[in-house]
């Protein structure tokens, strides 16, 4: 329903230990298995009492944390995925954002239960610095109407967690269609 990109428990010493406890053996794991991987490998964590731990492992980028990772990478997206796949991947400047992003996800109501699509969509005009990614929508007659349950997110930069997420609940407000929902506390617990 909503994610923050980076968050704050995310330290030095918790990155490393997630690279010693969890990346390293993974990676180790592909080479035992003789797995010649390239791509994602999105690795899904909880923490427990300051510990990482594995929850799901994919081999895609997941959602809604895509449209807080992938904004905030500055060098060219392309011209890393082509050196993931001719091998030139470690020549590359791979640079990120200082910047928070904050997502929150618009959903129809009913979601993820029982709900109606084709609810017309109106507001876009008005959002002002954010990025808005279509994932349940279509263009039907020249109107954009709901196609999903999860409708779209409304992603947004600030200096910290706070003007990011503020500014995406701002620009989540302007856009309307029947039923809209989306969660109201996103960040809240890393503030």
């Amino acid at each position: 329903m909503g994610a923050i990109s980076p968050v704050p428990f995310a330290d030095r010493f918790f990155i490393e230990k997630v690279e010693r406890e969890i990346i390293k053996p993974t990676i180790k794991g592909l080479v035992e298995e003789e797995i010649d991987y390239k791509g994602f490998i999105f690795i899904g964590l909880m923490v427990d009492n300051g510990n990482p731990k594995v929850i799901e492992y994919n081999v895609r980028m997941g959602d809604p944390e895509t449209e807080v990772v992938i904004p905030r990478i500055k060098s060219d997206l392309l011209n890393l995925f082509r050196g993931i796949g001719n091998g030139s991947f470690s020549e590359i400047d791979f640079n990120i954002s200082e910047e928070v992003a904050a997502t929150v996800m618009l959903v129809s109501g009913g979601y993820p239960e029982d709900y109606k699509k084709g609810k017309e969509m109106t507001g876009f005009e008005n959002v002002d610095g954010s990025l808005l990614f279509h994932a349940g929508t279509k263009n039907d007659e020249e109107k954009i109407v709901t196609n999903g349950g999860r409708v779209l997110s409304v992603t947004s930069f600030g200096k910290d967690i706070d003007e990011a997420v503020n500014k995406s609940y701002d620009n989540a407000k302007k856009i309307n269609f029947n039923g809209k929902y989306y969660r109201k506390d996103i960040g809240f617990d890393l503030l």
